[in-house]
């Protein structure tokens, strides 16, 4: 398989690795809460495609509205792949350019941050039923699964990017 491909296979295998663990900790976090295993992303496809903006709606028992909900999925795991694709040719080419190991690094920290904040900007409407520590908790483990399997796929990828200061390793 040419390299090309492979990162882009690996890619997508990330991307559906993050969009799992998340789907998988909003169902649990969910189920925890007596509320039903799709609560979360049934909210949060109301608030962006229905826009559902009053957080007074919580008060009221809420069906589920499967047109948001199946939009909802197929918009967060059509981001989930496209981060998955760009993350994995980001460390593809840092692990090959030591001197792009910082600049990777960096960018990755970004990335999750600011996905951190896309998320909680983007579901402002709903925030007593998503609160900012479900937000970090779900990207995180999503991190660390696709990190994990990435590492698996590539073995001392992560030591090779922690290498020396300015990717001197």
């Amino acid at each position: 398989m040419s390299t090309g491909r492979r990162v882009v296979r690996d890619g997508l295998v990330v991307g559906l690795i993050g969009y799992a663990a998340v789907a998988l900790f909003y169902s649990v976090f969910d189920v925890l809460a007596a509320r039903g295993p799709v609560f979360t992303v049934n909210m949060l496809g109301r608030a962006l495609f229905r826009g559902v903006r009053d957080p007074a709606i919580l008060l009221f028992p809420v069906t589920i509205d499967r047109g948001a909900l199946l939009a909802y999925n197929a918009l967060h795991l059509a981001v989930a792949l496209a981060v998955g694709v760009f993350v994995t040719t980001l460390v593809a080419r840092a692990d090959e350019d030591p001197a792009r190991r910082r600049w990777t690094a960096a960018v990755l920290v970004a990335g999750g941050i600011a996905t951190v904040f896309a998320v909680g900007f983007l579901s402002t409407p709903i925030r007593p039923l998503l609160p900012w520590w479900s937000i970090v908790v779900a990207n995180v483990l999503a991190a660390f699964a696709a990190a994990a399997w990435l590492a698996h796929q590539r073995p001392g990828v992560w030591r090779r990017m922690a290498a020396a200061p300015g990717g001197g390793g």
